[in-house]
């Protein structure tokens, strides 16, 4: 059974840091570009931040809104992807959750004619004094 499980939210006060994990099972993470999105009650969900596989390069992109403050980063070995997020405002308030996507291709020696598209429940996050 494919499954991205979050974890790390919680509630924390205006400039502190929280790391978020996304742990997958029943499939691997080494052909997915992995991304983090956040959803604000009230608000359209929002792309937060994308590392790519290998063939990638495992290159990074970010929202504007949390350049310089967010990091992603994966651990194929551990199935897992984080999000470091430092200086948090209470704009980062939202329901994080965790994607894995990638297109049709060939992966580990076979033809996969699917688009993957896998997503997390999410984990809460609020930024409030």
């Amino acid at each position: 059974q494919v499954q991205l499980v979050e974890s790390g939210g919680g509630l924390v006060q205006p400039g502190g840091s929280l790391r978020l994990s996304c742990a997958a099972s029943g499939f691997t993470i080494s052909y997915y570009a992995m991304s983090w999105y956040r959803q604000a009650p009230g608000k359209e969900r929002e792309l937060v931040a994308t590392i790519t596989s290998a063939g990638g390069g495992f290159s990074t992109n970010y929202a504007e809104s949390v350049k310089g403050r967010f990091t992603i980063s994966r651990d194929n070995a551990k199935n897992t992807v984080y999000l470091q997020m430092n200086s948090l405002k209470p704009e980062d308030t939202a329901v994080y959750h965790c994607n894995a996507a990638r297109g049709s291709g060939y992966y580990g020696g076979s033809y996969d004619f699917a688009r993957r598209d896998y997503w997390g429940q999410g984990t809460q996050v609020t930024v409030s004094s």
